[in-house]
């Protein structure tokens, strides 16, 4: 069987930029648990204010973002996290290098005011263009029963103290 390549128009717009204090790619926290007492906001762009209505009621949102300094993919990576200094295949990761460079976290919600949200909880790079943002919902996103979390055996602590190194820039 021979596969076809298609190709499709996606039209993604940025709508708002994430402002963090983290300016360099080195040194970062390399997940939202390794951030959880940093302050940023996202400035959203006027015409998108009005579709920030309600937001308030959550606690946690999703962002969808873009690794906007990320310059190239690999389709294997040594992990942050890899106690065993393995290469992973990139969907097994969480790492910026993916093909479409897109970023997910998810992060505390503290306020909403006119077109600025203050989030909690933030390992993005200050300056990220921010594609989408969807509130977290318990009902709908909290995982029942066993989980697994594959070849990543990083303790909380572990992935709390761990920082980002020049491997990904």
């Amino acid at each position: 069987m021979s596969i076809k390549k298609q190709t499709m128009q996606i039209n993604l717009r940025q709508i708002a930029t994430i402002h963090s204090p983290f300016a360099e790619l080195e040194n970062m926290p390399v997940q939202p648990k390794g951030a959880s007492e940093t302050i940023a906001t996202i400035e959203f762009k006027k015409e998108f204010q009005d579709g920030l209505k309600d937001l308030d009621g959550f606690s946690h949102l999703y962002l969808i973002y873009y690794f906007h300094k990320v310059n190239n993919h690999k389709l294997s990576v040594i992990p942050f996290n890899d106690k065993t200094n393995t290469q992973r295949g990139v969907f097994a990761t969480r790492t910026p290098m993916h093909p479409n460079s897109i970023g997910l976290s998810v992060v505390e919600l503290v306020e909403v005011k006119e077109n600025i949200v203050t989030i909690k909880g933030v390992d993005i790079l200050d300056g990220t263009p921010l594609l989408d943002i969807k509130p977290y919902i318990e009902n709908f996103d909290k995982i029942e029963g066993e989980t697994r979390s594959g070849w990543m055996k990083s303790s909380h602590n572990e992935v709390s103290q761990k920082r980002s190194d020049d491997r990904f820039i």
